[in-house]
């Protein structure tokens, strides 16, 4: 069995047995604890992995809790009506939650924003409900009929449904899948240019966590026996955040002891000290914000992997051997994939007319208001072709593979990639016609794994797991050689933060490369590469043009780098093409001698 199986086993088990020793008013604030504490983890799926703040998921527990509570006192009654009612609370609750999704996670959409949409969100509920009247109770709440189940059993109740609730969550964010959140969190505009559509599986997430919130609320309102304005409005949603954030966002287990902490704690000290309780939790929020900014479970976290550290340089002998042993065993491993079949030279690509170009810029222009970057710039690249793009800095170089990257960008002009134009399509539609962008600055997943990278980025042509995270990832044979030449093979299990700046040019690489491009846009893939990894790195990008028909469009300020891998040269300045043509005569252009020298003026 998995540790972590055992782990929620035993807590199964503490939860069966806890009542022999808590009274009946611990239990019934730990009931209501545990219905808070799902709608907290459904705030850390959301906040913590996906980095979408969000005031809201009060206002979808109190759709669950007004559901049942208007239906239960006006309409059914009965188990099974019941039932119903809290399924169609969950679907009401996830239609609601899509279309705040849809209205928030457009393109380009500022973080803040979603924040700012689910600040009103829980301000209108609450708003329709105290306008209801009698219908809703108003201020004064809705009772109803509560059911025969005892206080005992509302505890088991509870702490099951949110065993359930965090077991589902924990499959869910330690796969493939899940990886793929942290990835939107850490880097959402590197996940579109990996292809993802960042934007609909935000939606889908938003949907499915508030059809858990109104789970929590609907079972809620049956345990409590009244439904009241207050358990969806902003206060309650802002009560979530906090409890999140004290407990650790991110980590599922901080929210849920937040939640139960601060709720069985306030009980106590409301009961003994009343008034003076609040003060005690609000300096306790500061110090933590202050000190423990990350919250108590990293912390705790922390604390005890140091201990476990230390406990482990003091073991010796056959023991430490025997785990290194394990530890070699459970190694991830990265392998080729079937994948990016070779064309040799000369023979057509399926779907593409035999020279062809597979890239063509019509008269691009690009403007930043009044200030003129790109200029009618004319250029067309064909398979197999290395084109090496040169110039000043400001010259203009990576505004224009942005606005090939990104349909969106140029200003006027046409851009086609093989044959379809691109004109308004964002990053994740351009990978879909073959277009991969590197960027300039390493652009990588910082809280991911050197694998998990590769695994996400692997995810836009492999099947994704829902429930289950894999030890391999495979990769197209060109990701695979980048990876092998630049030594990450040996770095799979390190956190991408902590590599160097050359193993981070590589890693983002060979991240592009597992996309199976046909058009390569790689600006200044060698800085900061020692001499070998950069002959490495240029025999590889050779062979991808030359074997797999790529066509590479290359930024680089190294001229021998360029002279080394080029077919062709572009000599970009102020915006303008000056040079456009073989490599052999464009590199002994005069142009490029008195750009690089000085004196170069527009044409």
């Amino acid at each position: 069995m998995p540790s972590s199986a055992r782990y929620f086993v035993l807590l199964a088990v503490l939860l069966a047995a806890s009542p022999l020793v808590l009274g009946e008013y611990a239990q019934q604030i730990l009931s209501q604890a545990f219905f808070f504490a799902i709608a907290a983890v459904t705030v850390d799926l959301l906040w913590g992995y996906t980095g979408i703040l969000t005031f809201g998921q009060s206002a979808f527990f109190g759709v669950g809790v007004y559901t049942v509570a208007i239906a239960l006192a006006y309409y059914v009654e009965g188990t099974l009506a019941t039932a119903a009612v809290v399924l169609g609370a969950m679907a009401a609750a996830a239609l609601i939650g899509a279309a705040v999704g849809w209205l928030s996670f457009f393109d380009r959409a500022s973080p803040i924003y979603v924040a700012i949409v689910t600040l009103a969100l829980p301000v209108v509920f609450t708003q329709v409900i105290l306008s209801g009247g009698a219908y809703t109770g108003s201020s004064s709440g809705l009772p109803i009929p509560p059911p025969a189940i005892s206080i005992m059993q509302w505890y088991w109740i509870s702490g099951g449904l949110l065993l359930l609730v965090a077991m589902v969550s924990y499959v869910f964010v330690s796969s493939d899948a899940g990886r793929i959140l942290v990835a939107i969190r850490e880097n959402e505009e590197r996940c579109r240019y990996l292809g993802l559509r960042t934007s609909g599986l935000k939606i889908r997430l938003m949907a499915a966590c508030s059809a858990v919130a109104a789970l929590a609320g609907a079972c809620y309102v049956l345990f409590g026996s009244v439904a009241a304005h207050s358990y969806g409005d902003f206060v309650f949603g802002t009560e979530l955040v906090v409890w999140t954030a004290l407990g650790g966002r991110g980590t599922l287990v901080g929210p849920i002891l937040g939640t139960v902490g601060v709720n069985y704690v306030s009980a106590v000290l409301g009961g003994n000290l009343p008034f003076v309780w609040l003060l005690f939790v609000g300096f306790a929020f500061v110090l933590i914000v202050v000190y423990l900014p990350q919250g108590l479970v990293p912390a705790l976290g922390s604390v005890l992997s140091r201990v476990t550290r230390a406990a482990v340089s003091r073991e010796g002998g056959r023991g430490a051997v025997a785990g290194a042993g394990r530890a070699r065993a459970a190694t991830p491993q990265v392998r080729a994939a079937a994948s990016m079949r070779a064309t040799r030279p000369g023979e057509a690509t399926p779907g593409a007319e035999p020279g062809a170009p597979v890239l063509e810029l019509r008269q691009v222009s690009k403007r930043y208001g009044s200030l003129q970057v790109l200029e009618g710039v004319n250029v067309q690249a064909r398979r197999g072709e290395v084109v090496g793009i040169v110039g000043p800095n400001g010259a203009g170089k990576t505004t224009l593979l942005r606005c090939i990257a990104d349909g969106r960008e140029r200003s006027s002009g046409d851009i086609l990639v093989n044959g379809r134009h691109i004109a308004g399509l964002p990053p994740q539609a351009c990978v879909a016609l073959g277009v991969s962008r590197k960027f300039q600055t390493p652009n990588v997943f910082d809280a991911l794994s050197v694998l998990d990278c590769l695994r996400v980025a692997r995810s836009y042509r492999a099947p994704t797991s829902w429930w289950r995270r894999s030890d391999t990832v495979e990769l197209p044979e060109p990701a695979l050689r980048t990876v092998q030449v630049s030594g990450l093979l040996s770095l799979l299990d390190e956190p991408a933060a902590h590599l160097s700046h050359g193993a981070k040019q590589a890693l983002e690489l060979a991240m592009v490369l597992a996309l199976e491009p046909a058009v390569l846009l790689l600006d200044e893939p060698t800085a900061g590469l020692t001499r070998e990894e950069r002959a490495a790195i240029g025999g590889v990008l050779t062979e991808l043009a030359q074997s797999h028909r790529l066509c590479i469009l290359l930024i680089e300020h190294d001229l021998d780098f360029v002279r080394e891998i080029s077919t062709r040269l572009v000599v970009l300045h102020m915006g303008r093409v000056l040079v456009d043509g073989p490599l052999p005569e464009a590199a002994e252009s005069e142009v490029i001698r008195t750009i690089y020298v000085g004196g170069g003026a527009r044409p």
